[in-house]
């Protein structure tokens, strides 16, 4: 199937390089390998139930969301465990640590993933308890 694309020149730039520089024959196959690990991401948190244990890690810009974000966390702080945090020019990038019911930790992310001025969301799932 063919598609086309809007990407700012910038990142297509900088995702040419990238996928030039692992050797991969085509952008086309840089593009499909891209999505796929877009999907398994997205779907793991999406497909455990029960007790789970996550880190989410995202960043933003600070001065924009700070306060909205902190709202979110105190809304799910049954779930959180321990927070990092540090600064990097306006940015900041965050480590959530997370721990109880994938329902709750799922809404957490969606919550987190709603800001426009969150950049990326990345959720790794670190254990499933029985």
């Amino acid at each position: 199937m063919r598609t086309s694309l809007n990407v700012p020149e910038d990142l297509l730039g900088e995702f040419d390089e990238t996928w030039q520089a692992e050797g991969l024959d085509s952008r086309s196959r840089a593009i499909r390998e891209a999505m796929a690990e877009y999907v398994e991401s997205h779907t793991d948190l999406e497909r455990v139930s029960g007790t789970v244990a996550a880190a989410v890690v995202f960043d933003y810009e600070h001065t924009h969301v700070i306060e909205a974000l902190h709202d979110v966390q105190h809304e799910h702080q049954e779930v959180i465990t321990a927070t990092s945090h540090t600064h990097q020019g306006e940015w900041c990038l965050e480590t959530v640590f997370c721990r109880g019911e994938a329902d709750e930790i799922r809404e957490f992310v969606h919550r987190v993933k709603d800001f426009d001025r969150v950049r990326r969301v990345t959720v790794m799932v670190l254990g499933i308890e029985n």
